[in-house]
């Protein structure tokens, strides 16, 4: 199996060492027949080929098995027609990947601002607000005058249908509730397609119990009961707030695992920014890219029909769990000693 470790900026190098070494020992552990390989984006990139992301590492992706993506430094990129790309926007739209799974849940033994929770939230990847999702050409922010910006947002038919559908599908795996947030009270034309068409695709999935939430009542709730959720699925910028949102209450981003899901392709990448200010002192938390890793292979096992990725997921989530359940084999960011290669120099010793 081909594996794409894409580094990135910032700790990216030190958290996708640390990954590429536990995957290493799962290989080990599974027989996985895991061949890997380095690919530069980002600054590197920018450096070597003029672009942070060129289109043949996006064609390279596409035909990759797994692909893993560190954190981008897209704040001081340069302009885009200079090369300063998005590479998660680019791969997003490129290959399709309309789903964000961002899974969040406290871990025993870790302090969070909440007692009880364990959720996924699913968030529409290729649409919404964002000015580079939303238009063939061009940007979908305007100013026409140097005192009135303009955005344009998009909702698609397919595209609210196809996330909630997924979003549903992996509710009937889990607990079997499923919530659809949105703000169609007031946007009544964009999410009340939305809404119209999550309901369509959660009717299909026999057995679900369905309940709809306005974005705002949402983000009260997640704070005040957030036991009570299991899967939710909403829009593009509502599921970016809501899912960070989420990540704190459980105890941080660095927590907080996430996938990027197409049809064909998916990429795991860290839910956290690149941290400039910690690159290279080797203190860097792996977490969120490890559990990231462990969604990608629990996908890419339940596409090809492979039962030895799935265990893997499995047995590399145990192994996390267990080791964030004791002060002794932390990361110094949650309260321990361990380095970021230190950390991932256990995780395989227990792997």
């Amino acid at each position: 199996m081909d594996v794409v470790l894409m580094p990135g900026d910032g700790i990216g190098s030190e958290i996708t060492s640390a990954t590429r070494k536990v995957l290493e020992a799962l290989d080990r552990s599974f027989s996985l027949g895991l061949k890997f390989s380095n690919e530069d984006v980002g600054f590197t990139s920018l450096e070597k080929h003029g672009a942070t992301i060129t289109p043949e590492l996006i064609e390279r992706v596409r035909k990759a098995d797994l692909a893993i993506l560190g954190p981008v430094d897209t704040a001081h990129y340069p302009p885009a027609d200079k090369g300063g790309i998005n590479p998660s926007a680019a791969l997003r739209i490129n290959l399709d990947l309309y789903a964000n799974v961002r899974p969040s849940k406290v871990f025993e033994g870790l302090p969070s601002a909440v007692a009880n929770m364990d959720l996924v939230i699913v968030r529409e990847n290729t649409e919404g607000f964002y000015a580079d999702r939303t238009m063939y050409a061009g940007t979908g922010e305007v100013m026409p005058t140097p005192d009135l910006a303009l955005a344009t947002r998009k909702v698609t038919r397919q595209g609210s249908y196809r996330v909630a559908a997924y979003a549903a599908r992996l509710a009937d795996k889990r607990r079997g509730h499923l919530t659809i947030v949105h703000k169609a009270n007031v946007l009544k034309l964009s999410d009340g397609l939305f809404l119209s068409e999550a309901e369509k695709a959660a009717a299909t999935q026999g057995g679900l119990e369905v309940r709809e939430e306005h974005v705002d009542a949402m983000a009260s709730l997640l704070v005040r009961t957030p036991e009570a959720f299991d899967v939710i699925v909403t829009t593009n910028m509502f599921g970016d707030i809501l899912s960070n949102e989420a990540a704190e209450l459980a105890g941080g981003l660095g927590l907080s695992g996430s996938l990027n899901v197409g049809d064909e392709n998916a990429i795991a990448q860290a839910s956290h920014g690149s941290a400039p200010d910690i690159a290279g002192k080797n203190i860097a938390n792996p977490v969120s890219l490890l559990l990231s890793t462990a969604l990608l292979l629990e996908w890419k096992g339940a596409k090809a029909g492979r039962n030895d990725l799935q265990k893997a997921a499995n047995r590399l989530n145990l192994v996390i769990a267990e080791m964030l359940k004791s002060p002794n084999t932390r990361t110094t960011d949650l309260g321990g000693t361990l380095s970021c290669s230190d950390f991932g120099s256990i995780l395989v010793e227990k792997l």
